[in-house]
């Protein structure tokens, strides 16, 4: 497991003394965290794409536990130093854990992520609880919403995407793997 990213901060920011209650800095660290896009699909952000796990907060402290996609996810280094770096401000100690615990399912990829992943061109997993990852279930494509489509190579560019081909439009693209 990865060793949690911490900052600290030399002394306790001004917006922090500022905030009147921990449920107001948790709702200002949850919409930090909205502005913070995926490092390999900008257009969605980690809390669409459901990284985030449970989060606390004091002025003393932030903890946020980050689900990665996959155990060996490369861009995670990189999600835990963006993460602290944009909650610096916003405590005197923040940290960013990796967790498996729970897992990271695509169950939790929001309404607004699925829509941002389609725009972009990458197929967004179905829903229904699938409990093993299914590279055999059918696939819309997000140019055209054919569901006639076909798994080319189930290794994507991450862990966590296949390429699939529409012969209706005929364009590959990119799909989530329903985990």
């Amino acid at each position: 497991m990865t060793a949690p990213v911490v900052g600290v901060v030399d002394q306790v920011p001004r917006s922090v003394v500022d905030t009147g209650s921990e449920s107001e800095l948790e709702a200002r660290i949850w919409s930090a965290l909205a502005e913070i896009p995926d490092p390999e699909l900008p257009l969605v952000s980690v809390v669409d794409l459901g990284l985030i796990g449970r989060v606390t907060a004091s002025p003393a402290r932030v903890h946020v536990e980050l689900l990665p996609t996959f155990v060996g996810c490369h861009a995670l280094e990189v999600m835990q130093t963006t993460i602290a770096d944009r909650l610096a401000g916003l405590a005197s100690v923040v940290e960013v854990e990796a967790v498996f615990d729970p897992p990271w399912t695509s169950e939790r990829i929001t309404v607004e992520g699925r829509r941002h992943l389609r725009r972009m061109g990458v197929a967004p997993p179905g829903t229904g609880g699938a409990s093993l990852i299914s590279l055999d279930a059918p696939v819309a494509c997000p140019h055209c919403g054919s569901s006639r489509t076909r798994l080319e190579n189930a290794f994507g560019p991450t862990q966590c995407r296949t390429i699939r081909y529409c012969p209706d439009c005929r364009q590959p693209f990119e799909a989530f793997k329903p985990i």
